[in-house]
């Protein structure tokens, strides 16, 4: 799926959410409300969890960082992306990560694996919280891509 629908999502989620940046978490809730794929790595009831864990951080609840710049201790994005350092490194980390299984663009589970490839960033800490492991994360986006390599469907 093309990432275009999600980047709007997260966007239009800080702005409502007063954030100054978009940031990881902003990213993952917008990949799970919008990218099937996305949603099949994690299923039903973790989905669930998930959204929880990202709704109650947008209405000033539990993670409390609205209003808060994520800080992972990179330096700032030059020129006012309008991304956290740590968002922007995962839109460039899943860039490349498309280039490197000779795709076009980057899609939902190229973002979701650089995401977690971030031990420091918002994301991770909501994907710990709902008790998911990077390998364990890994290995399904591995399986949900093989699926829809083979053109299995993939669950909403």
């Amino acid at each position: 799926m093309e990432l275009t629908a999600a980047l709007t999502g997260a966007r239009r989620r800080a702005t409502r959410d007063r954030d100054r940046e978009t940031d990881t978490a902003h990213l993952l809730h917008s990949l799970l409300e919008s990218d099937p794929e996305v949603r099949a790595v994690f299923g039903g009831a973790r989905v669930v969890k998930l959204l929880g864990y990202l709704v109650q951080r947008s209405i000033g609840y539990g993670l409390r960082w609205q209003g808060a710049a994520e800080s992972t201790g990179l330096p700032p994005v030059a020129g006012g992306s309008g991304f956290s350092a740590a968002a922007a490194r995962a839109l460039e980390a899943a860039a490349v990560r498309a280039v490197g299984r000779g795709a076009p663009a980057a899609d939902g589970l190229d973002l979701l694996a650089s995401l977690a490839a971030d031990p420091d960033c918002r994301a991770v800490e909501v994907l710990r919280r709902s008790a998911f492991r990077a390998a364990e994360l890994r290995a399904r986006i591995e399986a949900v891509r093989a699926g829809s390599a083979r053109g299995e469907e993939v669950g909403n």
